[in-house]
């Protein structure tokens, strides 16, 4: 059976994505929401898109498929190609067309008896016949309005619609180039390269975050609802698969420079703080229209936290907590000291004596350090955190590596 390569439900194939090949999580035989053809045919979709990005390796679970792209030799991001399959009808393209050509004069504005007067002429070049009304005509005009296609302007009683005109945007390619590829909806870009004559890029980036550009549609809602300080439903899902459904208020977007994952700042009211929200775990957001009157207030109260977070983590929001440690490093290690100051983020560095130095933050989430202050062992000479739990945590991570040395790889 034929496939068709354009979709409907964007949401579907953004779940086929990420758990298929951006995380590799699930084979064929493992995936029972739907059925084997089912899979097959979005397999075959994705694959028509990705083909040359894409990887399979077999293992006891079956078949995985991964996507494995070079960013030396790929300079953009291939995923922003699902976008642009877009379903449409016969009569959807046709009209499109038809419209785009009758109004083909930016400077000419026509009533819209004069557009379905030219839609007419144009159709009779044609043996099938097909015909679209007036309220067909005026919905699609409307809907060209909204996105910028279509302007238009009152003459005595009747509106007239004219083409809005094409920009040169040849001089801003460097910018489309790198704003694409580093900026939260670089689709935005994609779509605008789309328009100018192929070229090659002048950037490319050890670390190459792609997949943020499944969630574009999302991140657009929420920076809508920023700049109108409005709140948003969110539909979101659990690390073990359970969904929710929650009213917040967006207040800012976060992107980790580690991993490129993309986080929404947000007031919650249940309960009511301010937290933090995977965007990749949102599966759907929609405007409420409710404008929050302590927008501001909240943003402020967000930029005041941040001085106290070393990642995206704000706790219950009212307690902190210090952590600090001191390193020791030799006279040809530099680069442990510049390290502490370039990565030291939120935290202060104290620079003891031409040997050691110190680190100390003041923090709403102290387990967000230990990762980081984990890769300074055998050089950590005194840690101490005022959340105990995690200080005692991370002395038996040590005691447990200790005994794992010394007993030869047997410790218990």
């Amino acid at each position: 059976m034929a496939f068709n390569e354009r979709i409907k439900d964007f949401d579907r194939i953004r779940a086929y994505m990420r758990q298929f090949y951006v995380y590799g999580l699930k084979s064929r035989g493992g995936y029972a929401d739907k059925s084997g053809r089912t899979y097959d045919d979005e397999h075959r979709r994705i694959e028509s898109w990705l083909g040359d990005y894409t990887r399979a390796a077999q293992d006891a679970g079956g078949k995985r498929v991964r996507i494995s792209i070079d960013s030396r030799a790929r300079r953009h991001n291939p995923l922003f190609a699902a976008w642009k399959a877009k379903s449409f009808t016969d009569k959807d393209i046709t009209l499109h067309f038809l419209l785009l050509d009758v109004l083909d004069d930016p400077s000419v504005a026509l009533s819209l008896k004069e557009i379905l007067d030219g839609i007419d002429e144009r159709l009779c070049a044609f043996a099938d016949e097909m015909n679209f009304d007036e309220s067909t005509v005026r919905k699609k005009l409307n809907e060209y309005k909204e996105i910028g296609l279509i302007a238009t302007e009152g003459r005595g009683k009747s509106l007239r619609y004219r083409r809005t005109p094409s920009y040169d945007i040849s001089p801003y390619a460097d910018a489309l180039d790198f704003f694409t590829e580093v900026a939260p909806c670089g689709l935005i870009g994609s779509y605008l390269l789309d328009r100018l004559p192929p070229h090659e890029s002048k950037f490319s980036f050890k670390h190459h975050y792609i997949t943020a550009a499944m969630d574009s549609e999302i991140v657009y809602t929420l920076l809508r609802a920023m700049r109108t300080q409005t709140k948003v439903k969110l539909t979101c899902f659990r690390r073990d698969g359970d969904a929710f459904t929650e009213t917040v208020t967006p207040l800012q977007i976060l992107c980790g420079v580690q991993n490129g994952r993309q986080y929404l700042m947000c007031a919650r009211t249940a309960p009511a703080h301010i937290d933090s929200l995977r965007i990749d775990y949102i599966t759907a957001a929609e405007p409420t229209g409710e404008t929050d009157p302590d927008f501001d207030r909240l943003r402020t109260r967000l930029q005041v936290m941040r001085t106290h977070m070393f990642g995206t983590n704000t706790g219950d929001g009212r307690t902190l907590y210090e952590v600090g440690f001191t390193v020791r490093f030799s006279a040809d290690e530099p680069y442990i000291y510049q390290r502490l100051l370039r990565e030291k983020r939120c935290g202060s560095v104290e620079r003891l004596d031409e040997g050691s130095a110190r680190f100390t933050a003041t923090v709403y989430d102290a387990s967000e350090l230990i990762p980081w202050i984990r890769t300074f062992i055998c050089r950590i000479v005194q840690f101490h955190c005022e959340d105990k739990a995690w200080e005692n945590r991370f002395n038996e991570d040590l005691a447990k590596m200790y005994a794992l040395y010394e007993n030869g790889g047997d410790a218990k």
